[in-house]
């Protein structure tokens, strides 16, 4: 097992799963597969208070799905 570095290294980290993603090809769509569509429906930013932090986990989950759903082709 791999010792964990007590420092964060995000030059490191960043280039070695950017070139996995890159290896994997996880950056290009694979529009020939007949797949139902995904979408999902994203309101307009409307504030009707103080941002919270659940603004922000909002966003984060809609950004996961659609990331997550992208790479699934």
């Amino acid at each position: 097992m791999e010792k964990m570095n007590k420092r964060y290294e995000p030059q490191e980290i960043e280039k070695k799963w950017g070139d996995w993603w890159e290896k994997n090809n996880y950056f290009s769509p694979h529009a020939g597969k007949k797949k139902t569509t995904f979408s999902m429906v994203m309101p307009p930013p409307n504030i009707t208070g103080a941002l919270h932090m659940g603004h922000a986990f909002n966003n984060t989950l809609q950004d996961i799905v659609a990331r997550f759903k992208r790479m699934q082709g």
